[in-house]
């Protein structure tokens, strides 16, 4: 590899590290930890460009209404995930109330997983829009307004 090549990290680590989508290397949040402070504005506090790449992050007024229907299938997709696992491990039983113990677990953690949850529907989102360009550095940024 020369001294200009860049590696390219790889789509799972810029998402789970919450990368800006275009560089994967920028931070989109201002505060690495979405538990620190625990108010909506300090979970979503965001960069208005990329660090690295100067991406703008809101494209356009209301961009961020769509990260709903990200949020809604993460959580969905997680209780089912946790359904899963529990029929797996413990099982259900109409004889017990196994079924209410799952309900009330699945509860506490999609609440426990919430800011994160949040942080990654907007990532998502962006990156539905914004895609890895490996000359981010030579290239215009994507803007829509």
């Amino acid at each position: 590899m020369s001294q200009d090549e860049k590696p390219t990290p790889s789509y799972l680590w810029s998402v789970l590290n919450l990368k800006c989508p275009r560089c994967r290397r920028g931070d989109m949040f201002k505060q690495p930890n979405p538990y620190k402070g625990l108010s909506p504005n300090s979970i979503l506090d965001m960069y208005e460009k990329c660090p690295v790449c100067s991406q703008t992050f809101n494209l356009e007024p209301g961009f961020w209404y769509g990260t709903g229907y990200m949020s809604y299938a993460i959580t969905v997709g997680f209780a089912a995930v946790t359904f899963f696992l529990w029929w797996l491990t413990i099982g259900f039983s109409f004889d017990d109330n196994r079924l209410v113990y799952w309900i009330i677990t699945n509860a506490i953690l999609s609440l426990a997983l919430q800011p994160y949850f949040m942080r990654i529907s907007r990532l998502l989102y962006l990156n539905l829009f914004v895609h890895y360009n490996e000359n981010y550095d030579k290239e215009e940024s994507v803007k829509f307004n």
